[in-house]
Formats: C-alpha cells, sequence, structure tokens
C-alpha cells in the first residue's frame, strides 16, 4: 500500500474564514474545515499524511510548495492570488504532484476581474461554488487520482 501525502494550503485572508463575508464564504472557519478534511482523510486514506498551511504572504506559501515537492498531492485555495500571482503558478507548475484548487465561492458569478485566475492551468483540477464542499471533492478527487495511478 502506497502512502500518501496531501498540502492543503490556504492563501490571503482565509485565516479570516467564519467572521468574512458568511454569505460569500460560509459559516465556517478555517480550523473547522481543516478538521472536516482531516476527518474525510482518515477515513480515506487512514496510512496516509495531511498537512495544513495558510499565510497571507505569497513567497510564503511558494516557499511551502517548494519545500514540500515530495508530497503526492495538494489542494489550493490561492485566495485572491489566483487572480494575479504568475509567481504561484510557476510553483504550482513545477509542483510534480496532483493538484487541485479550489474556492468556497463560484468566482466566475462574482466581479468581472475575479474571472481572470493564473492560477487554474497550473493545476489539475477545479473545485469551486460549494463552499466547503469543495475541499471535500478536491481531496476525494486527488485520492482517487493517486489510487487510480497505482
Amino acid at each position: 500500500m502506497t502512502t500518501s501525502t496531501i498540502l492543503v494550503i490556504n492563501g490571503p485572508n482565509l485565516n479570516l474564514l467564519g467572521a468574512r463575508d458568511p454569505n460569500q464564504y460560509g459559516a465556517k472557519t478555517l480550523d473547522e474545515i481543516n478538521q472536516i478534511l482531516q476527518n474525510e482523510f482518515n477515513t480515506l486514506s487512514p496510512s496516509g499524511k495531511i498537512y495544513f498551511f495558510q499565510s497571507n504572504h505569497e513567497g510564503a506559501i511558494i516557499d511551502f510548495i517548494q519545500q514540500e515537492r515530495t508530497a503526492s498531492g495538494l489542494i489550493i485555495n490561492p485566495g485572491a492570488l489566483t487572480h494575479y500571482s504568475y509567481a504561484l503558478a510557476d510553483a504550482l507548475r513545477d509542483f510534480p504532484g496532483k493538484k487541485a484548487e479550489v474556492h468556497l465561492s463560484n468566482i466566475l458569478e462574482r466581479e468581472t476581474w475575479r474571472a481572470v485566475f493564473v492560477t487554474r492551468d497550473a493545476c489539475d483540477q477545479v473545485f469551486m461554488g460549494k463552499r466547503e464542499d469543495s475541499y471535500r471533492e478536491a481531496l476525494a478527487w486527488i485520492l482517487g487520482q493517486l489510487k487510480a495511478s497505482i
């Protein structure tokens, strides 16, 4: 049995979930979402490892991705970095594992400037518009992809 290591990375302002515009992002805090993912991961991949990282700083996120290149996959909610961070997109392209981008809201149905997301093409799949279920779907997808590649 192969052991999967999954990274869950959250970008700027996501540390404020639960207090930040619940109509767009839901009422759950980032810690609550992380706990949901931890529980789901423990069920789907009991021998694996999942690590959570959040930063409001683009460089710290890029450093984390580069330092954790041996992970099997990553789930990233880049927050607003998705709309302009070519440096983050490059770091994602260089990450060899499976990659899923997540957004709590459907960014294509919001302000027009949010329709541009430069990180999308650097990821294998995008999940959005389902609040915390976007993360759950991304986790199930990555684990399914990893299982299929064994």
